[in-house]
């Protein structure tokens, strides 16, 4: 467990990368609300806009997810939750204000940015 990074991770780092590009700026690893455990890995504060980058295996991605053959009741058990805090972190957010954005670590970090983008723009403009 000790392999598995809480940030930097090249996906994520990809899309900052493109992010940044863009000419948007951003905080990294950073809670949008207080009062919630809960940390985004790019927070647009002004726009109001919290972005996820989620692991397909950690987060039970439809495409990639795969069954764990050991101990596979407990990584299904993880799995659920992980998708019911992301549901309740959503409301929570949305109920703030905010706008959440949701990326797939497989997705193409260009394209997602250019949503990640658009959202702002939509808020701040």
């Amino acid at each position: 467990m000790q392999g598995n990074r809480g940030r930097d991770t090249g996906p994520e780092l990809a899309l900052r990368r493109a992010v940044h590009a863009s000419g948007l700026r951003y905080f990294v690893d950073r809670a949008p609300l207080q009062g919630i455990r809960r940390r985004a890995d790019l927070v647009f504060p002004r726009a109001r806009v919290a972005v996820f980058l989620d692991g397909c295996f950690w987060h039970g991605c439809p495409d990639h997810h795969t069954v764990s053959k050991t101990n596979a009741g407990f990584w299904a058990e993880k799995v659920r939750a992980n998708r019911a805090r992301d549901a309740d972190t959503d409301a929570r957010l949305a109920a703030a204000g905010w706008v959440v954005v949701r990326v797939w670590e497989h997705e193409d970090p260009v394209a997602a940015a250019a949503g990640v983008e658009e959202a702002v723009r939509r808020r701040v403009l």
